[in-house]
């Protein structure tokens, strides 16, 4: 950033929203300034809806993990430790984080987009678990 022009200021208020950003589980912090509420509630959208639920199932089968296993109830108390070191089902990923995003945004624009990227989650898991059930 330096190299492009940036104040010293500015690149310090950048990385600080940076490092802030990121789900720690029951450890997650919110930022200090309202850039960086913006931009954290920016990347929990991104991890929710249709396109978030396509990312859960990418990144789970590029880390070789089971789509389900109702042996294998989730964590949804989970500190950054635990959560980092977790291992769990792409399902399990839902209730221990997705699920929780639209509670965490802290911008009412955030709030109004994840309602009904909530809602299509919600939707599916509904319909992924009745047919794993053999209801429909």
């Amino acid at each position: 950033m330096q190299s492009n022009g940036f104040s010293d200021d500015l690149v310090k208020r950048i990385c600080n929203i940076i490092s802030s950003i990121s789900y720690k589980g029951t450890d997650t912090i919110i930022p200090d300034t309202l850039e960086g509420r913006i931009v954290q509630d920016a990347d929990r959208l991104d991890a929710i809806g249709a396109i978030g639920i396509a990312r859960t199932f990418a990144y789970g089968g590029s880390k070789n993990r089971s789509i389900y296993d109702p042996e294998d109830k989730p964590n949804e108390t989970m500190n950054f430790e635990e959560y980092k070191n977790s291992n769990g089902s792409s399902i399990n990923h839902f209730y221990e984080k997705l699920l929780k995003l639209k509670e965490l945004m802290n911008t009412e624009t955030g709030k109004k987009l994840a309602e009904n990227r909530h809602k299509f989650m919600e939707g599916y898991l509904q319909e992924f678990h009745a047919e794993w059930d053999g209801i429909n």
